[in-house]
């Protein structure tokens, strides 16, 4: 009688569940309203950016001279310790040779500092103006860190070939 009951009262629910499936239950289809908000939103015009402002051009003038100069002393230390690295190809690690073309190119990554800090200037000057929203003049600020930018990357791989001429490197 104990497993009788159970049975009885299941056959009892099943006709209960399959009437609620059945006609009152709400479709699942799109329903008209739903359509009207598939419309794209309106765009939201963008002023482009104004000129440069005064007090920046002067900077970004500085800064293209450092980058300039520090390229310049970047290039006369270059013919100097390309001759080095090359008198010390077969010399052995912490040899004479070796020492003096590590100091030569070591001069030249010194040489190159004005450019190396120009660079980080205007990196920081334009991720500020971002993050404020100060969209005047960023066209000239991205075409000069893009110029600084390009300088110092022909400068890491001058150093770097250059390093990698020497034994060890």
């Amino acid at each position: 009688m104990t497993r009788i009951l159970p049975l009885l009262l299941l056959t009892l629910a099943l006709p209960a569940c399959a009437a609620s499936v059945g006609g009152d239950a709400p479709s699942l289809a799109k329903r008209p309203v739903e359509g009207r908000f598939d419309v794209a939103p309106s765009p939201t015009p963008v002023p482009p950016p104004g000129p440069l402002p005064a007090d920046l051009a002067g900077r970004l003038a500085r800064w293209e001279a450092e980058a300039a100069a520090g390229q310049r002393a970047f290039a006369a230390e270059r013919s100097a310790a390309a001759a080095l690295v090359a008198a010390a190809a077969g010399a052995p690690v912490a040899s004479e040779r070796w020492i003096v073309a590590q100091q030569a190119i070591s001069r030249m990554v010194a040489a190159r500092a004005p450019t190396t800090a120009a660079l980080a200037d205007i990196d920081r000057l334009y991720l500020e103006r971002r993050v404020a929203e100060a969209i005047d003049g960023l066209p000239q600020i991205h075409a000069l860190r893009e110029r600084l930018a390009g300088l110092v990357s022909a400068q890491d791989a001058v150093i770097a070939a250059l390093g990698a001429e020497l034994p060890g490197g």
